[in-house]
């Protein structure tokens, strides 16, 4: 049953990707992530209605993702069908070509600071109960992230990260939103010497990010027929940051674990394909 949906998931992307004016608006999120349908419109030669359509098809096939801000509708590019088109067609064959195609860390970066620098949809065969377990649960979050938390999970707590060993514990470390089987969101952790010494990380990097102000992640889990829908947003980063850059990197790849082990039972083990930084931050 999984392995259909899975076909039919990829069948609906290869058939959005078809259409060249779908492709363009791909292209322009690429180049631009988290416009507005009227900003879209404004590079494309066609009518507002007609590229609406095209949106449509490309959020069918999950290749575009939206967030509501405020009174603005923003789309972004979602990298998780292509990454999966590119681990099911394109590792197999030829991997030194994968390492180009694959790094869309570019699109997932946003440096407007009122827009979310991160945003990634994917479907996972489970429960919404099930997926919110997996998220604050430690026999889950060691399996597939290499991190637990040490918290009660209710709205204003603070949070103690245990990374590797490496404690690190933090007042402004809290859970922001808590509401089971649908929304958690929290503050992202400090950076501190001793994190630095466990992940190998440069004084130098370690100072930019210790610099930056502190980001969020949030969780949004919907149901969607027999899967869930799960969207993560990292933002709350400013201009041009460090930190933003380096998890857009390794958060595709915590996903990817954290979808493999709730509908296999199985932990996945893939090595980071960026910078060396951002496969440690893949731990996170």
């Amino acid at each position: 049953m999984a392995a259909h949906s899975e076909r039919r998931e990829i069948d609906e992307v290869f058939k959005a990707l078809a259409d060249p004016s779908r492709r363009r608006l791909l292209d322009s999120l690429n180049a631009r992530n988290g416009q507005t349908l009227r900003e879209l419109c404004a590079d494309m030669d066609m009518a507002r209605q007609s590229v609406s359509k095209h949106l449509a098809v490309l959020e069918g096939a999950n290749l575009v993702t939206t967030l509501w801000r405020g009174r603005e509708k923003l789309h972004y590019l979602n990298a998780a069908p292509i990454n999966a088109i590119s681990e099911r067609w394109i590792d197999r064959y030829d991997q030194p070509r994968v390492h180009a195609l694959a790094d869309l860390k570019h699109a997932l970066e946003n440096p407007t600071m009122q827009k979310p620098s991160f945003v990634y949809t994917t479907y996972i065969h489970t429960t919404p109960d099930r997926l919110y377990q997996a998220l604050t649960d430690p026999a889950f979050t060691k399996r597939y992230w290499d991190l637990t938390f040490d918290t009660d999970w209710t709205v204003g707590s603070t949070m103690v990260w245990d990374n590797h060993g490496a404690i690190i514990d933090d007042p402004d470390q809290v859970v922001l939103e808590a509401d089971p089987g649908r929304r958690l969101s929290y503050t992202w952790h400090t950076f501190t010497p001793e994190l630095a010494a466990v992940i190998d990380l440069s004084d130098d990097l370690l100072a930019a990010f210790a610099a930056e102000p502190r980001s969020k992640v949030t969780f949004d889990i919907e149901p969607a027929g027999d899967a869930v829908k799960l969207t993560v947003v990292h933002d709350d980063f400013e201009t041009g940051s460090k930190v933003a850059e380096s998890v857009s990197g390794g958060w595709p790849i915590v996903i990817a674990k954290l979808k493999t082990l709730l509908e296999t039972g199985e932990a996945l083990n893939i090595a980071g394909r960026g910078s060396r930084v951002e496969a440690e931050l893949v731990q996170r």
